[in-house]
């Protein structure tokens, strides 16, 4: 890996390098518009200096708000050139939202891109300099095109390793978003140790899909291209992101699980397990179905397979390494550059978050928290000095609010999360995360959450996958309470669940029960459904369905 000081020295040695080569490939109407390292620098330089003409001083804050496309990076690039720090903030929020982090975080402009539903986020965007796309159909005072063909003598900042680069507001499981500020520096250093432990190579091709206003992608995709020279295409669509995704070919893959559980379900749909499972048994035919499925999902030439932000179940990981698909889970977490835990190509345990990355320092607090310790912590909440104060310990260690687990060779599992255990009116707490993850095994739950807060046993939420409502209402009944009665006799007495409840409301990031990075927002799911508790507990029937009231 090559010694860079920043983001910005790290893309100016590849505009140097290869100034022609392809940097960023975005669809548009089934076509890819391709743009060079020059391509992006020039728009890029051209936009930094406009927003100096606007008014707008180095330091000040610039808010990005798009889905991932070509021109967030460009936007980024630009934020970076001018010497501005970077609030970047998740497509999907809704006006209030936006307005609460704008004002918040004191932004003096807003670059706005790729959206689905601008005219109902545009209310919530205060009297500040706003750049629209035209490309993405965004209409605005200032054109991002128009800025792009003003010529500009705009001499470009360098940038200072203890300078913030960014202001990330949390996407938040639990509570209101908190601005995390990162400096350059931790940039710098994540993004180096990283591409070094995961062995990425110089000029790879990468797909960017998950949210850039999670670390995870910001560092992973963004950062990881700036350092390793990489080509980056997107997804048009959520219709077309299986058939980008196949002609892209990373090779490198970052996911969710419930991205993972999904592309099992579209492969069991047209292979069932069965099926599946009689062909892998027959030799040379095994490693022909095992290319095609693969293939088709365009991960054939991918080296490294990740997945993070929620636990991944042992059977998922053992189900896609029969077909030669390795899947290293990670950990980390906005508050420490996500500089922590990570499995590797070369110790890959399944079950396990992996051991420490170089540089970091992790332990259990006395109730089993994990806390950990890096360079790359943040500098703090951005205007909260109290729940700054609170995220660490008095010797410097992050309290990630995770409980986790150390085996004897140094591998970290997750057992749960501090805040997300429940009391059942016994008096007795569950933590529900190790159950749930056993519970998602099957593939006729799309999500779950597991309650009993005020009722004497637990009961299990669900929402049921597409193959799940496809078997109709009694084969599904079956198919859950034969993993609850597989479960059950495992669980101790206070924690065996006493019935499962289907929902008849999914939970997405649009009605606010999903985090823009598909982890269950628990608090509001259990506010909203805690007054039927009682209810559902009392029913007869051990499979109850809300919409039958």
């Amino acid at each position: 890996m090559k010694a860079f000081q920043s983001p910005l020295h790290a893309f100016s040695f590849w505009l140097k390098e290869e100034p022609d080569r392809i940097f960023l490939r975005q669809p548009i109407n089934r076509k890819f518009i391709e743009y060079t390292w020059q391509d992006a620098y020039d728009q890029a330089l051209s936009v930094a200096g406009a927003l100096h003409q606007m008014g707008l001083n180095k330091g000040d804050h610039v808010a990005l708000l798009s889905k991932n496309c070509a021109h967030w990076f460009m936007a980024d690039l630009a934020i970076m050139l001018g010497g501005f720090i970077s609030v970047p903030l998740y497509p999907t929020l809704d006006k209030d939202s936006i307005n609460e982090i704008l004002v918040h975080s004191e932004a003096k402009a807003i670059i706005v891109g790729k959206l689905d539903d601008y005219c109902a986020q545009k209310p919530g965007i205060p009297n500040i300099p706003k750049i629209g796309i035209a490309l993405y159909g965004i209409q605005e005072e200032q054109s991002w095109e128009n800025l792009v063909a003003t010529s500009t003598d705009f001499q470009p900042y360098e940038q200072d390793s203890e300078e913030a680069i960014t202001i990330m507001y949390t996407s938040g499981t639990t509570g209101n978003p908190k601005g995390v500020v990162h400096m350059v520096k931790s940039f710098n250093q994540v993004t180096t140790v990283g591409m070094t432990a995961l062995q990425i190579k110089d000029r790879s091709r990468m797909f960017s899909y998950l949210p850039l206003s999670h670390i995870a992608e910001r560092i992973g995709i963004e950062m990881g291209s700036f350092y390793s020279g990489s080509t980056v295409s997107f997804p048009e669509s959520l219709d077309t992101f299986a058939e980008d995704l196949a002609s892209v070919k990373p090779n490198t893959f970052f996911a969710v699980p419930r991205i993972w559980q999904k592309f099992q379900e579209k492969i069991l749909e047209k292979l069932p397990q069965k099926k599946l499972d009689l062909l892998l048994a027959i030799p040379v035919v095994n490693n022909i179905i095992k290319k095609k499925i693969i293939g088709k999902l365009g991960l054939s030439e991918a080296t490294y397979c990740a997945s993070g932000a929620a636990p991944l179940a042992v059977s998922l990981q053992e189900w896609y390494m029969k077909l030669g698909l390795e899947i290293n889970q990670c950990y980390g977490m906005t508050e420490d550059c996500i500089l922590s835990h990570f499995n590797l190509p070369s110790s890959n345990k399944f079950g396990t978050v992996g051991r420490p990355l170089p540089g970091v320092v992790s332990k259990l607090s006395p109730e089993g928290e994990i806390l950990i310790k890096n360079d790359t912590l943040m500098a703090g909440y951005y205007k909260a000095p109290g729940p700054t104060a609170a995220m660490f310990t008095a010797d410097g260690f992050l309290k990630t609010g995770d409980v986790g687990e150390f085996d004897h060779d140094g591998y970290l599992s997750i057992v749960g999360r501090i805040k997300d255990q429940f009391k059942t009116d016994k008096g007795k707490y569950v933590t529900p995360s190790p159950i749930e993850l056993e519970l998602s095994k099957n593939t006729d739950i799309e999500n779950l959450c597991l309650v009993g807060t005020g009722i004497s046993q637990p009961i299990l939420l669900v929402i049921p996958s597409e193959a799940g409502l496809a078997k109709g209402r009694e084969a599904l009944n079956a198919s859950i309470l034969a993993s609850l009665d597989a479960l059950n006799p495992k669980l101790k007495k206070h924690e065996k669940i006493e019935k499962a409840v289907i929902m008849k409301e999914n939970w997405t990031v649009d009605n606010g029960l999903m985090t823009p990075s598909m982890k269950i927002r628990r608090n509001r799911i259990e506010a909203i459904h805690q007054p039927m508790y009682q209810d559902w507990f009392s029913k007869k029937e051990r499979v109850v369905y809300e919409s039958d009231g």
